[in-house]
């Protein structure tokens, strides 16, 4: 390995811990903020772990530096007591005394619920961030409506579209990108349609029949569809936006991500998506310093997107994690007592043991990509 790849390998990593450090951090700092917010005391508010190497105490916090750079971590005053009676004269937690209403135990329900809601919320809030200022700076990407390839004995084929024509509408209906046309011929459900094409600055109009077909999606699912037999050139196009259509575009590609990824666990969980699929932090140091050869855009891409993996997959109602709480602090507001204490730690344990096989599943993947 020669001077310039060992760099490229230290520059990937270093990429690689700042991305999952920053979004750990963010996480972390959401829940910060919303128990500040509460004026519920905060014991700590460390960035990275591990051992502290600087501490700084403002009020009753002790912000920290820590030696692992990896995220950040928020120790709340009382959390640890949730599921017992907070006591009237408060609680002394390294030396600082916290007033029953500072205690996060001492909390209605809803409070604490606000407060562990507010991780997963900031990854996906962070995400809407890099998505907005992305089509801002460059505009919305999408695959121009131009026929790649026509597939020969297709309905395509017979209506005489050629390679290079541009798609225009597709039954009166305007089409601006490539998502539409499917989206067009399968609204017809098997009916004719009518397309106006784009041919050497003359328009075109054919009139088709889809056939009945099956297509593979992004899962690798067999599924019927209408089609009619062609393929994108992949030619993009990105018009600029103003911050309004910035901000719109942005709100529409978080939500499109979070149903997507919240679908990807779904499929998971069915198996329809192979275990093997499943990939731990040295996927993602591998993904952030392929994409840091591309450039900071690339990397900011992928980073709004391991952002909302983060968010859907802390609110997976596993104990430890906060879909795990959020789940217990719903029960509490139902039956309006706390989840009992052996309820809980049995709970952790069995919440402990899962999260340990998926890092282990995550890990051995890891690892046998890196040989394969």
């Amino acid at each position: 390995m020669d001077f310039l790849n060992i760099l490229s390998y230290w520059q990937s990593i270093l990429a690689a811990l700042l991305v999952l450090g920053g979004l750990i951090f963010f996480h972390e700092l959401g829940h910060f903020s919303v128990a500040r917010l509460l004026g519920i005391g905060v014991r700590t508010f460390s960035l990275g772990f591990g051992q502290k190497l600087f501490t700084i105490r403002r009020g009753k916090t002790d912000y920290c530096l820590s030696l692992i750079p990896l995220g950040g971590y928020v120790a709340l005053a009382g959390e640890e007591d949730e599921a017992e009676e907070p006591d009237p004269r408060g609680k002394e937690i390294d030396g600082v005394l916290f007033t029953p209403d500072e205690l996060f135990s001492g909390r209605p329900a809803w409070h604490r619920l606000l407060v562990v809601l507010a991780g997963p919320v900031a990854n996906f809030v962070l995400a809407l961030l890099l998505y907005c200022g992305l089509a801002w700076a460059q505009g919305q990407t999408y695959l121009i409506p131009q026929v790649g390839k026509v597939l020969p004995e297709t309905p395509a084929a017979a209506a005489g579209i050629e390679r290079g024509d541009v798609i225009l509408s597709i039954d009166g209906k305007p089409i601006q990108d490539w998502a539409q046309v499917p989206e067009s011929i399968e609204a017809g459900n098997g009916k004719p349609v009518t397309i106006v094409l784009s041919r050497e600055k003359s328009e075109i109009t054919v009139t088709l029949t889809p056939e009945a077909k099956t297509r593979t999606t992004i899962f690798g699912e067999e599924k019927p569809a209408w089609l009619i037999g062609v393929q994108a050139s992949g030619e993009t196009d990105p018009p600029p936006l103003g911050p309004v259509e910035a901000i719109r575009a942005g709100f529409v590609q978080t939500w499109n991500m979070i149903a997507f990824t919240g679908e990807s666990f779904a499929k998971l969980v069915q198996r329809v998506v192979p275990l093997d699929n499943v990939g731990g932090p040295i996927l993602i140091a591998q993904m952030v310093g392929q994409e840091a050869q591309q450039g900071l855009s690339a990397v900011l891409v992928l980073a709004a997107l391991i952002s909302v993996n983060l968010g859907i997959l802390n609110l997976l109602p596993i104990p430890i994690l906060d879909g795990g709480h959020i789940v217990f602090l719903t029960l509490e507001m139902i039956m309006k007592r706390p989840v009992s204490l052996r309820a809980r730690e049995l709970s952790a344990k069995v919440g402990m043991a899962l999260l340990l096989c998926l890092m282990l599943l995550a890990t051995w993947n890891d690892v046998k990509r890196l040989f394969s």
